[in-house]
């Protein structure tokens, strides 16, 4: 029984360790929003809409927010794209 306790602690050590990593590498890459979401706003105030193209050259259409003191274009799907349509 006092093994199966410890390797239940270090299992949760583990999870609990990974995840403060996972949280600190994602800080590191700064999480910004893209330049072409920022530029789409430029000029324009919280509530606009706008349109960008992405680095795919997909157009989005999206509201300007305000996120950390900056105006983004922020897409009302959450950039992800629906399905092809041919």
């Amino acid at each position: 029984m006092k093994k199966f306790n410890i390797v239940i602690l270090c299992a949760a050590f583990t999870l609990l360790t990974g995840n403060a990593l996972a949280q600190q590498d994602s800080q590191k890459r700064g999480n910004t929003p893209p330049p072409e979401a920022i530029k789409a706003c430029e000029g324009k105030s919280e509530g606009d809409t706008v349109s960008f193209e992405t680095r795919r050259g997909d157009t989005l259409e999206g509201t300007c927010k305000k996120i950390e003191e900056q105006l983004v274009a922020v897409p009302a799907n959450g950039g992800r794209q629906g399905p092809k349509k041919d």
